[in-house]
C-alpha cells in the first residue's frame, strides 16, 4: 500500500531539531503509519545517541515491527548483536555483505548472503579511505582497550537475547530517601524549569540556563 523509508542524515536545526531528533519523528510516523502491506525500509536506526541507546532502540523497533506491524522489512544495522534475534522471530532473517579476510587486510566482495556478521569493520573502512596509519594504529590500540574493559560480544548478545525475553531493559537505579524526593520537587529550581521554554533557547542559552539551575540547587534551591 505504501513505501516508508529512513535513510541518511539530516537535520533541521532552525527549529531546534537535531539529525537524531529527527530520524526518531520519521520512525515514529513509520511505526504509527505502516501496515502489514507496506514495504519499511530503515537505515541505521538509533546510530545519533550513545551505543546502548541506540541498541536499545533499534530491538525494539525490529520488535514492534515484528509483533505489530508484519510488513516487509529490510533493516540495516551495524548493531551486529541484534543478529541474535532471528532466534526468536521465525520471518526475521539475517543478511550480511560477504568479506574475505587475510590477516588485518579485508576485502569486501560486494555480495549479500544469508547470515549475520559477528563483529564490525569500521577501522578496515577507514584504512580503504585513506586514514593516516598513524590514526588507523591508534584506533586499533584504543578499540582493543575498550574490548579489554567491556563485556565481550557473546555476553552482550545473551543481554539482548534477556531483554527480548523479558520485554524490558531494566535500568540502574539510585536509591533516593523520600525526603531528598520531597525536597528535590519543592524547591523553586523545578518552578523555573517548569517556566522554561526549551524550544526557543540557543544550545548557549541552554547550558548557560542549567548551570544556573544547578549552582541554585546546590545553595539548597533558593529557598
Amino acid at each position: 500500500d505504501r513505501i516508508f523509508t529512513r535513510v541518511g542524515a539530516s537535520d533541521d536545526i532552525s527549529t531546534g531539531q537535531s539529525t537524531f531528533m529527527v530520524e526518531m519523528k520519521e520512525v515514529a510516523y513509520i511505526l504509527e503509519n505502516a501496515t502489514h502491506n507496506s514495504l519499511i525500509i530503515l537505515d541505521e536506526i538509533g546510530r545519533g545517541t550513545s551505543t546502548f541507546d541506540g541498541l536499545s532502540i533499534a530491538q525494539a523497533v525490529v520488535e514492534h515491527i515484528c509483533k505489530h506491524i508484519h510488513g516487509k522489512t529490510l533493516f540495516a544495522t551495524h548493531y551486529h548483536e541484534l543478529i541474535c534475534l532471528e532466534e526468536s522471530y521465525s520471518k526475521l532473517k539475517n543478511y550480511t555483505v560477504a568479506v574475505k579476510e587475510k590477516g588485518k587486510d579485508v576485502a569486501f566482495l560486494r555480495r549479500i548472503i544469508r547470515g549475520g556478521a559477528d563483529r564490525s569493520y569500521g577501522i578496515h573502512v577507514a584504512r580503504l579511505a585513506g586514514l593516516p596509519n598513524s590514526v588507523l594504529k591508534r584506533a586499533e590500540v584504543i578499540l582493543e582497550s575498550l574490548e579489554d574493559q567491556s563485556h565481550d560480544t557473546s555476553d552482550l548478545n545473551n543481554r539482548v537475547m534477556g531483554a527480548q525475553l523479558n520485554n524490558v531493559v531494566k535500568p540502574v537505579t539510585k536509591q533516593v530517601s523520600d525526603s531528598s524526593l520531597g525536597n528535590l520537587f519543592t524547591h523553586s529550581v523545578v518552578d523555573s524549569l517548569l517556566e522554561i521554554d526549551v524550544m526557543s533557547m540557543t544550545p548557549i542559552e541552554a547550558l548557560n540556563k542549567l548551570y544556573e539551575l544547578q549552582e541554585e540547587a546546590r545553595k539548597g534551591g533558593g529557598k
